[in-house]
């Protein structure tokens, strides 16, 4: 008899570490032309949205710059 090292509440969930299918898949079909070239489009415009997204945000994050219109709030100005 086969005994199990733990208990399984499932008979299938314990028959299928044993289960070996004798069917293979079919195999993969290649891409088409049009679908790679419809992938690096998609991709191309990810990239660029990314990288546009980050050109147009890079002077929100220079630390460098002084406020050039005198932001400064009350409370230092009475100091």
């Amino acid at each position: 008899m086969f005994r199990r090292r733990e208990s399984v509440p499932f008979s299938f969930v314990a028959e299928a570490d044993r289960f070996r299918s004798n069917v293979t898949p079919p195999p993969r079909q290649r891409a088409s032309h049009s679908q790679l070239a419809a992938r690096s489009l998609v991709g191309l415009t990810l990239i660029a949205g990314f990288a546009g997204s980050l050109l147009s945000g890079l002077p929100a994050l220079d630390t460098d710059r002084t406020p050039s219109h005198g932001q400064t709030s009350e409370a230092s100005r009475h100091r």
